[in-house]
């Protein structure tokens, strides 16, 4: 089928509750894709951050194919090799000797937080402070915790319980505490808010605060983990531990894969009944989530991360004074925000148009999750195609 024959299907067939670009990818191969009438594009943001390691990674292709020919679901009655390795592999890289419940994406690792939150809190505790600017997902639990009205427009009433504070201050939280709070929930780097990194202080002040009064702290870590800032996890770039992490997008390379990491006393609280996902931590998953831990071991992507990271500040810094519309850049590892004077839309538009594919996220903001194993050449030429539209851009 070609592009326009596949758009026209799903205008007929498919709920419109996606803003789609008007091209039909059928195929993929590290940091490029190609659409179905051939034209390649270099991907700067593949699976929406999920393609941690590229489209169709090998190991992950190999382990998913001898996966799929043994056994493809089985209940989470019975034991799984598969899931217990995984669950091994992502406690002994946390550094909180994690215990693990798996899931299918982002929100449902955030329900499970929540979950675990409020079983924690009881008697009497129920109330989670989480960040302005948050995103923690799309079910209306997750959806509670993100603080951002725009998503609740037209959903309310909210689950009862969230308090916001602004992001980055820390006496906004500690006069948000009181004896019925249970938790803080919070991503170390906002993603969708737009590459928002912690000020100095901020990840350890809560960890303070959550001491002095037993809360749950809780990293969101679903868009920032598995590798993609120079460290397994985000929070071990300021060297503070969680209570609780919540994973999902990159988790399984691609793969659909989420996963809850807790402390064993807190996670002890999840008994039989409590909580469950009939396709969470199914054998293809797990595979391509070790798949996933294996190739970036064994490639050395944590020590990329940090080497992208320098690549693409120097390019944006080297730009910056020779175009006014860059007001703010913040980069850590593989997740990069351009901050804009303008809209961001008709830039993302411009590059799609010259075969670079990106995101903007808060209207402003560029977006920017490139693949781990992303050449130093395919670096230089997406900067090229970026930095040629910005500099062309007409407000």
């Amino acid at each position: 089928m070609t592009s326009q024959e596949t758009i026209q299907l799903f205008g007929r067939y498919v709920i419109g509750n996606y803003t789609r670009y008007p091209v039909c990818l059928v195929r993929g191969e590290g940091s490029y894709v190609w659409d179905a009438e051939g034209k390649r594009y270099l991907d700067f943001f593949p699976g929406w951050g999920c393609d941690l390691l590229g489209h169709c990674p090998p190991r992950i292709v190999e382990a998913v194919q001898d996966q799929v020919a043994k056994l493809i679901h089985v209940p989470n009655t019975w034991y799984m090799e598969a899931q217990g390795q995984l669950a091994k592999a992502l406690s002994e890289r946390g550094g909180i000797d994690g215990r693990c419940f798996f899931c299918n994406s982002g929100a449902e690792a955030v329900e499970a937080a929540i979950k675990l939150a409020r079983l924690n809190g009881k008697p009497g505790r129920y109330k989670i402070i989480t960040m302005l600017n948050s995103f923690h997902g799309r079910t209306l639990g997750a959806l509670s915790a993100t603080a951002q009205p725009k998503y609740h427009k037209g959903l309310e009433p909210m689950l009862a319980g969230f308090c916001y504070a602004p992001f980055g201050d820390l006496d906004a939280v500690a006069k948000l505490i009181d004896g019925e709070t249970c938790a803080i929930l919070v991503e170390p780097i906002q993603g969708e808010g737009g590459i928002n990194l912690p000020p100095p202080g901020y990840l350890e002040g809560l960890r303070d605060l959550a001491d002095k009064h037993h809360l749950v702290l809780i990293f969101d870590e679903v868009q920032s983990g598995m590798g993609r800032t120079g460290q397994w996890f985000a929070y071990q770039n300021w060297n503070v531990l969680p209570d609780a992490v919540t994973l999902a997008k990159a988790l399984a390379g691609g793969v659909a894969c989420g996963g809850l990491v807790a402390r064993p006393q807190f996670a002890d609280k999840l008994v039989p009944g409590t909580h469950a996902a009939t396709f969470g931590g199914n054998p293809i998953a797990c595979r391509a989530a070790f798949a996933t831990i294996e190739t970036i071991d064994q490639d050395g992507l944590l020590e990329r991360a940090v080497h992208i990271e320098n690549g693409f500040r120097q390019r944006f810094e080297a730009l910056r004074p020779r175009c006014p519309l860059i007001h703010d850049i913040r980069i850590k590892g593989a997740m990069i925000g351009i901050e804009l004077t303008v809209e961001g839309a008709a830039i993302v538009n411009r590059c799609l148009e010259k075969a670079l594919l990106i995101n903007c996220t808060h209207g402003t903001t560029l977006r920017l999750l490139p693949a781990l194993n992303l050449t130093d050449e395919q670096l230089d030429a997406g900067c090229d195609i970026l930095e040629e539209v910005l500099l062309s851009h007409k407000p």
